[in-house]
């Protein structure tokens, strides 16, 4: 390597750690910033105290003067001053996590708002309070090493765990809160808002995802362009031009239905014929013409929003799916403990990479499901193994309900839009075995790929506990973990009191 290319990729590490040294310091100061409402809060009660006739006031006033001074909307102020008021009182361990920017903004965010059941259950006295505290460790300790987009999922689950009775609850409740608006945009254009249970819409934007995917890449279900021969047309429009015994003159098309009355088919007179046969014969002795099937200009989202259009506009719900493209289905993976699936119990099900799911839903797809995978869980919530162990068939199935998504840290592409791929490979005498095989993205897959030079190349290494550890170009290493399917479930006696065991209650907005 030249001296000139050792350089560069010096100055690229140095890049990369100035960065996140950047990024932390970013955290620090937003935890700072929600530090400050805190304080802005306790200031506000002490306005209140003495004054509390004007309570409503002093709050609107609070709130614009922080509006008018960020330049930020009213809903956005408000929700920083229910999260700072949650981190100061409730989350204490992931406030100091924040302010040593170990997370983001929006990993504090996403574990505060994913907390709301366990505080409704402890509020309720169906789970004791230090539940809380137990619930911000294990949330803690996945976030200061995920992705938010991760984390937002894994809180979730873990909340569901801890209150399961309190998210079933909400599922329920959830469902009379749906609707769809519509709200003009511009004189051209209207923005649809439907408010759907999460698994439906995910399956919605699959399914329109998936379609608008095989539009683009299947030319053939378009229709072509045809080549127009205006000389040949020209030609044609001559042949038909007939001169009658009256001398009458008129032009017809040869194909048109015969002419009423005593009236002769002019297409039909031996000179139209003659004509015709003889500009067939042109055309077959000039040989086939090759027809260009147009490139596909449109955008995926501009093809989704006309699939949603053409699906809602033209389908009966009553119908039976036709052909080609009505035969695409959407995915959704769901894990249901099996004495849920039994009805001994409503613990919440999973849906793969969003959280939890109405058992009564999960139970109503286990009773259309084609495709069943029993899952044996360890103590720590990997999955071990399934019941459809094969050489093919049986390990892709294993590797979906370990993997979910794609396996470079970060990514959560689902598997089905994933690619299994040998981490050491095949040519190099990697094995085909549980050990070696993961899901990666096509982008991500691309960027082990042996035929990208080594200083640009990514290396993986799969560990026996499943973790992949990801070496990039300047040596740094990352690791990635399968997500687990279940956390923990409490058993025995409960944990000693600590320092968690104040109740919050639950989480709103103070205003």
């Amino acid at each position: 390597m030249s001296t000139t290319a050792q350089h560069r990729l010096v100055r690229e590490a140095e890049v990369l750690a100035e960065w996140v040294q950047t990024r932390r310091e970013i955290a620090q100061l937003e935890a700072r910033a929600s530090s400050l409402l805190a304080d802005r809060l306790e200031l506000m009660d002490a306005s209140v105290s003495e004054s509390p006739m004007h309570r409503n006031a002093i709050e609107r006033s609070m709130v614009a003067e922080f509006m008018v001074a960020g330049r930020m909307a009213k809903g956005s102020v408000e929700h920083a001053f229910a999260d700072a008021q949650a981190l100061r009182h409730c989350f204490r361990a992931v406030q100091e996590s924040f302010e040593a920017g170990r997370i983001t903004p929006a990993h504090a965010r996403h574990i505060i708002d994913a907390a709301s059941p366990v505080q409704e259950a402890i509020d309720a006295g169906e789970i004791e309070p230090h539940l809380l505290g137990l619930y911000e460790a294990a949330a803690l300790e996945f976030a200061e090493s995920e992705a938010p987009s991760r984390t937002r999922a894994h809180v979730r689950e873990l909340a569901a765990v801890l209150a399961p009775k309190t998210v079933t609850e909400r599922h329920q409740d959830a469902l009379s809160e749906q609707y769809v608006k519509i709200r003009p945009v511009t004189d051209e254009l209207s923005l649809l808002q439907a408010l759907v249970p999460t698994h439906r819409a995910k399956a919605i934007m699959d399914r329109l995802t998936t379609m608008a995917r095989h539009q683009k890449q299947h030319g053939e279900d378009r229709h072509p362009t045809l080549p127009v021969d205006e000389d040949f047309l020209a030609e044609v429009d001559r042949s038909v031009e007939i001169i009658t015994a009256d001398g009458d003159v008129f032009t017809v098309d040869p194909f048109t239905e015969p002419v009423a009355g005593d009236q002769p088919d002019p297409a039909e007179t031996p000179q139209a014929l003659d004509a015709w046969d003889d500009l067939v014969a042109r055309a077959l002795a000039a040989g086939p013409e090759v027809i260009q099937i147009p490139d596909d200009a449109r955008g995926t989202d501009q093809i989704r929003a006309e699939l949603l259009t053409d699906l809602l506009l033209t389908t009966d719900p009553s119908s039976v799916f036709g052909d080609g493209l009505d035969q695409v289905a959407a995915h959704i993976n769901v894990t249901i403990d099996a004495t849920t699936l039994a009805g001994l119990n409503d613990r919440p099900a999973q849906l793969d990479r969003e959280g939890t799911l109405h058992p009564d839903t999960a139970r109503a797809f286990a009773g259309i499901a084609t495709v069943w995978n029993r899952l044996w869980v360890d103590p720590d919530g990997f999955v071990t193994r399934t019941d459809t162990y094969r050489p093919t068939a049986g390990m892709t199935r294993y590797l979906q309900a370990r993997d979910q998504h794609c396996r470079f840290p970060g990514c959560r592409m689902p598997v089905h839009r994933a690619q299994i791929d040998h981490t050491h490979d095949w040519a190099k005498g990697g094995t085909t075995s549980l050990d070696n095989l993961a899901h990666l993205c096509l982008t991500h897959h691309a960027l082990k790929h042996p035929d990208i030079p080594d200083e640009y190349r990514w290396t993986a290494r799969q560990n026996p506990d499943w973790t992949i550890t990801w070496t990039s170009p300047h040596g740094d290493e990352h690791v990635d973990r399968p997500p687990a399917r279940v956390m923990f479930t409490p058993t025995g006696a409960d944990p000693a009191p600590s320092i968690w065991d104040t109740s919050c209650g639950t989480k709103s907005s103070p205003f």
